[in-house]
């Protein structure tokens, strides 16, 4: 019996051990997987296992690495820009317009769609290339990275498009050089001179800045000098000319952050001014010459000369209202302003001139009926001393044709009651006298006012004319 209880106890004591070397075993084990696997093959130390091999891992099932991996983008704080406490890191810009869609002159702005290129250098991009080909990614990367946050000074509105994808590359080379392009429709203010309009040129420029970063930080620059601005051969504008585009820079200061690197981009407009003569010179030359013809008229003829003032008036203010209506409410005379009131002036001149004229006109025939003592038969017998129109004559001349024209007419009668053979030579009489007499008659109804207008008001409008384009062309 004691033999037998001291094997049983052996037994017991090997099996204990053989349990914990098993233990031991399989912890090594597991340690060994996770030190030694090598490509999607995994390898066993022959001491342990010598007769157990792993199978191989589906390579179609392993995931490519992703960029930000290959980038070390999670081992950088890209919140900092590249080169942080050392000097300002340079950025260059490229631009190329692509059109300038659009010149408002009342909200005196402009608007333009350009591709906007950065070039910069961050060494925390830098990745390994045997070829050395460079990396291009959309917008989802941007948002990961430090990028320049360059701005538009004075715009009023912009979008970057988004058609179909958003129109942003970002292009990231081995040795860390970076290019980030951007294509942008921008509505920026430009701050027009109307002095000249429309005979004038308007200098724009689109002026880029850094916003956060001053020039102890950022050092914005042309990355190609005045090469750095391309523009499309085909842009074209209605109302301008494109005169040329140019590229510069300089300095801004703000006195609560310092001084920050500006970028400009020039551009000339020279408007097409015949549009505008024919809109409103060419009819106000019209005008200006139709009033003149009142100076032709007879001046007993009261309603055809003031109608025809009046119209002329009246159509100068709505080609002066018509024009204001699309122009900004500036407080200074531009020069489209200095011909048409001018002409306007011209237009009213003649008007006035007509009152002088009948005005005058009517206190010479009273004083000539004074003198001849025929003032109270005047009162009694209307239709001796005035014509069909209403108006005064001064001469015997014209007081003769009157009353030869009643007389002709109460002939005429007494001869129709008569018989009808007078009445056919009465008209051929009256015809023939009134043919002798309307030659002397106009020229002595003619006043020297209506005389000398005929020669001054054209005269002194040629001559202001060849002062104005003279002076604006």
């Amino acid at each position: 019996f004691p033999c037998f209880t001291i094997l049983t106890m052996r037994k017991v004591f090997l099996m204990c051990m053989l349990n914990l070397s098993c233990c031991h075993i399989l912890s090594d084990l597991a340690a060994d997987m996770k030190q030694e696997t090598r490509g999607s093959v995994v390898y066993f130390e022959d001491s342990v296992l010598p007769k157990i091999k792993m199978r191989k891992l589906d390579s179609t099932k392993v995931r490519p690495l992703k960029s930000e991996q290959l980038l070390c983008i999670e081992d950088h704080d890209f919140a900092l820009r590249p080169g942080f406490g050392g000097s300002p890191i340079p950025v260059g810009i490229d631009v190329q317009v692509e059109s300038i869609d659009s010149i408002s002159e009342v909200d005196m702005d402009f608007t333009m769609t350009l591709y906007l290129r950065h070039y910069w250098k961050d060494e925390r991009l830098s990745f390994p290339s045997t070829k050395n080909k460079s990396m291009t990614f959309d917008g989802r990367l941007i948002k990961k990275i430090w990028v320049p946050d360059v701005f538009f000074v004075h715009s009023k509105r912009a979008f970057i498009h988004d058609t179909t994808m958003e129109n942003v590359m970002l292009r990231v080379y081995p040795d860390g050089n970076v290019l980030f392009s951007l294509r942008i429709t921008v509505s920026a203010m430009c701050f027009m001179d109307f002095s000249r309009f429309p005979l004038d040129t308007q200098n724009c420029s689109l002026e880029l800045e850094s916003y956060a970063y001053n020039e102890d930080d950022l050092m914005l620059y042309w990355k190609h000098g005045n090469e750095s601005l391309s523009t499309d051969e085909h842009i074209s504008l209605s109302q301008f000319f494109i005169e040329e585009f140019s590229a510069s820079s300089g300095l801004a200061f703000y006195s609560s952050t310092g001084w920050y690197n500006r970028l400009f981009i020039n551009f000339a407009l020279r408007r097409h001014i015949f549009f505008f003569v024919l809109q409103s010179y060419f009819p106000a030359m019209l005008m200006v010459m139709l009033s003149w013809v009142s100076f032709w008229i007879d001046r007993r003829a009261v309603p055809a000369r003031v109608s025809l003032g009046i119209t002329t008036v009246l159509t100068m203010s709505t080609i002066i209202t018509g024009l204001s209506a699309s122009m900004p409410q500036v407080s200074y005379i531009k020069a489209v302003d200095v011909y048409l009131w001018i002409s306007f002036l011209f237009v009213f001149l003649s008007v006035i001139e007509y009152a002088a004229v009948n005005y005058l006109t009517t206190i010479e025939e009273r004083k000539q009926l004074k003198k001849r003592g025929k003032v109270q038969s005047c009162f009694l017998l209307p239709s001796e001393t005035m014509a069909f129109d209403g108006c005064y004559h001064d001469t015997d001349a014209d007081m003769d044709l009157t009353a030869f024209s009643v007389r002709s007419e109460e002939n005429a009668t007494r001869a129709r009651a008569a018989s009808i053979p007078n009445l056919a030579a009465t008209r051929i009489k009256r015809k023939r006298s009134l043919k002798g007499n309307v030659g002397r008659i106009i020229l002595q109804n003619n006043h020297v006012i209506d005389t000398y207008s005929r020669i001054i008001f054209p005269s002194v409008y040629i001559v202001f004319n060849f002062f104005y384009w003279g002076l604006y062309i």
